[in-house]
């Protein structure tokens, strides 16, 4: 049952999902791995930039700033001129800014500027003749229109902000067109508002002046006819007022129609109220008008039916006491319906009587009104009319009053035309530019840069999405499920390759090409000599500036102990030592596929362990391709396959290696049924003795996935320990790896993340300082030995 805990929890942390936090460290560690990438990527992007900057052809822009204020040309004119901006106008800039860009303002700059006989702007113009010989027309409608057209193309038009300033911009390929076509918009926008206003003003003079002269003509009609009226009405002097049965009228009407009002508005409230009696529910109308009886009716309605629910949990509603309640029931609603009925009929009808009798009154006060307006009629027609006529020739005496003065200031207006008087100035005009606006060195660098950066780190983005090894131990943790129990820095961070040792002649990146039938011998290799490799080192040591450089790094910890290197195959003993409660005596090293540094873990697993000072037991049991032989430098012709298939007793085929403490067990001669020889019980009994005598057995196995002898042992053995090889195994093969160890209930103490690179995923810095601190003990040694 303690077996399965940990595979248990190793399971149920499999199906968690990814962490989805941002972690930006990450992220700049995938842009430091592939920083060449993104170094190619902005350089080609920068170039690009620049050969594009090379081929643009050059624009220039010059800039005039205008002025428009809200503000009247006269003073002495009246605020009443058609044409005079309001300052509550919130449509009066906007307009003045499409004014700046219409095509009428552009077609006078065309002609201000002559620009249809300008070579340079109007190329296809030549000088042609009339049907007569004549030269033809300049000025053509559609000729100066297509230009226009053109000439707004470079045209832009910026208000500055919080200001009465308009920036006019022209951009053309031509540094003195720039400015000459700036200053023509601006100086076209001026006379454009001039000419309009004058315009707009003489207009307004004709028109007034016709207006005056109708006017005086009705004025002159109207006191003709007042006259006439006088003579034969016998009336010279009659003042509105002055009759007093007209008055009386007056006053009788005025007092009727007040009456009226009232009346009608009463009738209204009197509708409004039949209407909502009406429409409004009957409940809700007895309850306004006598709340006290129907609620107590109500009252007394619910309280029996409340009742009546209480007694069925206890009668049933046959019984004649519930049948009788429920008579009862039935009683008091007919009654409140009732009564509901009858007190709304009752209001309906005395609402409906309010209305009928306040619509008579109002029906009789109209036709009280309708006959004293015949009566005034008949009486005052002489005098209203007379009344009528002198308003009439009042009002056009104003009338012509008014328009005198207006055309006395228009003609104001009409003398400052010279003053050329406008409430358009302009600022600083523009200036023939220095250098182009566009293309802009800087801007396609600067751009060119930003989208090389941007493309680079996509680029990394998607290759680090399609890569699907694992890296990190962050990854070995969060994909797989397994504590890390060690992460083994690559050797090649130290100035040389990652290999079992150039000494042996044997490179790390040999392949499996395992088969149950197979029995072929390795290949010899060829040893150096120690000339040799000290020569080789003292290369090394040139090439990369180092102090120490490991032969091989299998036996990293026992020829160079103060290394990191030597320092995380300690860290992996103690996460090794600590990761169970249980007694931890056999231990097997394998990986998912080949090439993954489990041969050089279990050595040096091995090795760290035996300098705790106990004896220490390494095996061989990878029997396809075994390893230990060479790199221990022991015999192979009797080893593991030797006991478990012959005689040989169990000391014969263990020997001695030059670390302390430390024997090994080597793989004997190749057999053909590797895995029958692992999972028998000679294997056992063989594991059981040396348990007894060893404090730590580490037997190192093939690869998982390759063939199952990894298995075997791992069910024998106390636990596994899973080598990756950081960037090499992807997710796939790792995680079916650890399915298949767990399927056969193969206790899996944890992974070492091996041949990590601290430059390739940007996590140095932790193991710099540790280097720091044993620099600084190698540094103290000599000068204590040196004191004594």
């Amino acid at each position: 049952m303690k077996n399965a805990l940990p595979s248990m929890a190793a399971q149920e942390a499999d199906t968690l999902p990814d962490e989805s936090e941002f972690n930006l460290a990450e992220y700049l560690a995938m842009v430091r791995r592939h920083w060449k990438v993104v170094a190619a990527a902005c350089i080609t992007s920068t170039a690009v930039a620049g050969i594009h900057y090379s081929i643009t052809p050059k624009a220039y822009m010059a800039t005039a700033t205008i002025q428009i204020e809200r503000r009247t040309l006269a003073p002495t004119l009246s605020s009443q001129s058609p044409w005079l901006e309001s300052y509550f106008d919130a449509e009066y800039y906007p307009t003045q800014y499409k004014l700046l860009e219409s095509r009428g303002l552009a077609e006078r700059v065309v002609k201000r500027l002559d620009l249809v006989s300008d070579p340079t702007f109007n190329p296809g113009h030549a000088p042609g003749r009339d049907a007569k010989g004549g030269p033809s027309a300049d000025d053509d409608q559609a000729v100066v229109g297509g230009l226009g057209d053109r000439l707004r193309s470079g045209l832009a038009v910026e208000p500055v902000r919080n200001t009465q300033l308009v920036e006019i911009s022209y951009r053309a390929s031509s540094q003195a067109f720039a400015a000459r076509a700036a200053n023509g918009f601006a100086d076209a926008f001026i006379d454009m508002g001039i000419e309009y206003r004058f315009a707009s003003a003489g207009k307004t003079s004709f028109f007034l002046g016709t207006q005056i002269d109708g006017q005086k003509k009705v004025i002159e009609d109207k006191q003709a006819r007042l006259q006439a009226f006088s003579r034969r009405t016998d009336i010279v002097t009659l003042e509105p007022g002055s009759n007093a049965g007209s008055n009386v009228i007056v006053q009788r009407l005025t007092q009727l129609n007040t009456s009226y009002i009232g009346m009608q508005g009463l009738r209204i409230d009197k509708e409004a109220a039949y209407h909502q009696l009406m429409t409004s529910p009957p409940e809700a109308i007895a309850d306004t008008l006598q709340p006290g009886l129907v609620g107590s009716l109500r009252g007394e309605l619910m309280k029996d039916e409340q009742n009546y629910e209480g007694n069925l949990k206890t009668y049933r509603s046959e019984s004649p006491p519930m049948v009788e309640l429920r008579n009862e029931i039935e009683r008091k609603k007919r009654n409140l319906a009732n009564v509901v009925n009858e007190m709304v009929e009752k209001a309906r009808k005395s609402a409906y009587g309010a209305w009928q009798a306040a619509l008579r009154q109002e029906q009789t006060l109209e036709a009280e009104i309708k006959r004293v307006k015949s009566q005034a009629l008949d009486q005052g027609s002489e005098t209203a009319e007379y009344n009528n006529l002198l308003g009439e020739i009042k009002s056009s005496r104003e009338l012509y009053d008014k328009l005198l003065r207006e055309q006395e200031e228009n003609g104001v207006q009409a003398r400052l035309q010279d003053t050329r008087d406008s409430n358009v100035h302009i600022v600083d005009r523009a200036t023939v530019p220095g250098g182009p606006f566009y293309p802009s060195l800087r801007k396609d660098l600067s751009y060119g840069m930003l989208f090389g950066l941007l493309l680079g780190v996509a680029t990394v983005l998607l290759i680090e999405f399609l890569d699907r090894t694992i890296k990190t131990s962050d990854e070995v943790e969060r994909r797989l499920g397994l504590p890390t129990l060690a992460v083994i820095q690559d050797i090649a961070d130290a100035g040389k390759g990652y290999g079992y040792g150039s000494r042996y002649g044997y490179g790390y990146g040999y392949g499996y090409g395992y088969g149950y039938g197979s029995r072929a011998a390795p290949a010899p290799v060829a040893v150096l000599t120690g000339k040799q490799e000290k020569e080789q080192t003292s290369r090394l040591q040139r090439k990369k500036g180092a102090a120490a450089l490991p032969p091989h790094i299998e036996m990293v910890p026992h020829e160079m102990p103060r290394t990191q290197i030597s320092e995380a195959y300690r860290s992996l003993r103690t996460a090794m030592l600590l990761s169970s409660a249980r007694e931890l005596k056999v231990v097997a090293v394998t990986s998912a596929v080949a090439s993954e540094g489990k041969t050089a873990t279990a050595t040096n697993l091995a090795v760290v362990l035996a300098q705790l000072g106990r004896p220490v037991l390494i095996v061989d049991a990878d029997l396809r391709k075994p390893r230990l032989h060479q790199l221990f430098r022991v015999s192979n012709q009797i080893g593991l396959v030797s006991h478990l298939t012959s005689a040989p007793e169990p000391e014969a085929i263990i020997q001695a290696t030059t670390v302390p403490n430390l024997w090994v067990t080597p793989s004997g001669p190749i057999p053909p049924n590797p895995s029958e020889l692992l999972s028998s019980d000679r294997m056992h009994d063989w594991l059981q003795s040396v348990r007894a005598r060893f404090a730590y057995v580490i037997i190192d196995t093939p690869p998982a996935l390759a063939v199952t002898d990894a298995t075997l042992v791992g069910v024998i053995a106390d636990g596994v320990v899973l080598t990756l090889c950081s960037g090499k195994v992807t997710r796939e093969d790792a995680r079916l790896c650890r399915d298949r160890l767990r399927q056969a209930d193969v206790r899996i103490l944890g992974a070492v993340l091996n041949r990590y690179r601290s430059a390739r995923h940007g996590l140095g810095r932790r193991y710099r300082s540790y280097e720091t601190y044993v620099a600084a003990q190698e540094a103290a040694a000599p000068e204590a030995g040196s004191a004594a």
